[in-house]
């Protein structure tokens, strides 16, 4: 049904005219947006060859996403926000500005300005035990914590060697468990218990796990509900009227919620997923409301709206504690290109925020599918294009020349894990690879044996034998420090 509707409108940025707009533009800044809806960016681009521009309603078709929503922010302030698609796939039902999806891990980073919002207010001390303020539940003590005791900073940073990296999610016909029967592990909580599992402040692992004992400490503090604390001291300051972290979603608001879709194109059964750690994962938001929090943060920092935290925090909050996070957010740059982000990634939805303190530049994007990253992306490289930033840009490969007939010795399916493989193909004398769960992607020599995805940036080294023919496929995807290894089956 998207395709339809496409084609029957001069240009994406117009496909729902005043519903699809938060507000009529300029001229200026309609060419703009013009200009980002038809320059979108692969991660990768060759030396010496023309960049690919692609429009956004190719990508849109080509990643089969249902619904994109885009917040621009320039200069201190809401730029443009535009909505496109549908609500879900096969339905006509557009998608508009106001259309509630789930902001997924971009909860945590509000979440951390709630609780330094404390801190400014003398509740807490960032490097004091969080034993000694819960209530309800309390961090395990082990042999790690008898050494360190976590601490709200390592919270904050992911520092704290909490476990659970991912959070559970539960369907309609399943019941939620309770937080404190997700801390715990017990049924019919779906995953393993939290606790410490190495040295508090040694390094920095990212952790649900974490944020999770932050909301119950959060609660414990309050003696409020978690959604009614963080509307209080978060969103209803900042004029986040559109947000909330109700779990599971009112009836009320389901009509106005993108429904969520799996990597197959499905919908979600029950339109999404319900979770009860909504520090970690509970928000349910809109780009133009996540704006107002990124503008927040970037004027709070210099002083000027100190709507929440006071300058001193905001800036401890946007410094790097440990590896490249911040409090709450991750922090990459310096000077006028320090950046803070966070991404998002719940069943259903993918989204990413970023924000620039210093020249008051930013964008919020957020899609209704599980093949919405890569999107996600794309439109962030065009954005970073057209405003500037200097962030963002495409990566430039220089390549070797190869015969193509030495692409037969790599050609195959290589397994890293049980299901999950890439296979290896050639197609009119060029090498394509395709992850179980990705696109087909077209792979540049950088090196006899050293290969790059343009659609992912991921690296592919080949492992040859004796005669050549390889044997062994490593593989290092752009978002992820680990490599994995994948044995040829075929």
């Amino acid at each position: 049904m998207l395709r339809k509707v496409v084609s029957l409108a001069t240009g994406l940025g117009l496909l729902f005219g005043a519903a699809g707009s938060a507000q009529p533009q300029s001229r200026g800044t309609e060419n703009r947006i013009q200009r980002v809806e038809a320059g979108l960016l692969l991660p990768v681009a060759v030396k010496g060859q023309p960049v690919t521009r692609l429009t956004l309603a190719d990508r849109i078709r080509f990643y089969k996403v249902p619904a994109v929503s885009i917040a621009v922010i320039d200069r201190f302030s809401l730029a443009w926000a535009r909505a496109y698609g549908v609500r879900q796939a096969g339905n006509a039902e557009p998608v508009n500005v106001k259309s509630l999806f789930q902001a997924a891990s971009i909860s945590k980073p509000l979440v951390a300005l709630a609780t330094l919002h404390l801190v400014d207010r003398g509740k807490f001390q960032l490097d004091e035990d969080v034993n000694k303020q819960l209530i309800s539940w309390k961090i395990p003590e082990n042999e790690f914590t008898r050494q360190k005791p976590v601490t709200l900073r390592q919270l904050l940073d992911h520092s704290g060697g909490l476990t659970n990296h991912e959070v559970g999610t539960y369907g309609p016909d399943q019941r939620i468990p309770t937080l404190l029967e997700s801390l715990d592990g017990k049924p019919p909580a779906r995953t393993r218990p939290v606790y410490v599992d190495y040295l508090p402040g040694s390094r920095s692992r990212y952790s649900g796990g974490g944020y999770s004992v932050l909301q119950q400490l959060l609660i414990d503090v309050s003696g409020q509900t978690f959604p009614e604390f963080m509307t209080e001291t978060v969103l209803k300051p900042l004029g986040m009227t559109h947000s909330n972290y109700q779990q599971p979603l009112s009836k009320e608001l389901a009509p106005v919620a993108a429904i969520g879709h799996r990597y197959t194109g499905e919908a979600l059964k029950g339109g999404w997923v319900a979770l009860p750690e909504m520090a970690a994962g509970g928000l349910w938001s809109t780009p133009s409301d996540l704006a107002l929090f990124v503008i927040e943060l970037e004027k709070s920092a210099a002083g000027k709206s100190n709507k929440v935290l006071s300058k001193e925090l905001t800036r401890e909050m946007l410094t790097t504690q440990i590896a490249s996070m911040g409090l709450g957010v991750t922090i990459e740059g310096e000077g006028r290109s320090l950046h803070f982000s966070h991404g998002g990634s719940n069943p259903g939805y993918r989204c990413f925020m970023v924000g620039y303190p210093q020249t008051g530049q930013g964008a919020v994007v957020m899609t209704n599918s599980d093949l919405g990253h890569d999107l996600v992306r794309e439109i962030i490289r065009s954005i970073a294009n057209e405003y500037r930033w200097a962030d963002y840009h495409p990566v430039v490969l220089e390549i070797v020349s190869m015969d193509p007939k030495l692409f037969e010795n790599f050609v195959g399916e290589y397994e890293y894990a049980p299901g999950r493989s890439i296979t290896v193909t050639i197609e009119n004398g060029r090498l394509f690879a395709q992850e179980t769960r990705e696109f087909k992607s077209e792979i540049l020599p950088e090196s006899p044996t050293r290969f790059v995805s343009t659609l992912y940036n991921t690296e592919f080294r080949f492992v040859l034998d004796k005669e050549g023919h390889a044997t062994e496929l490593i593989v290092h995807w752009a978002d992820d420090e680990q490599e994995y290894k994948a044995k040829r089956k075929s």
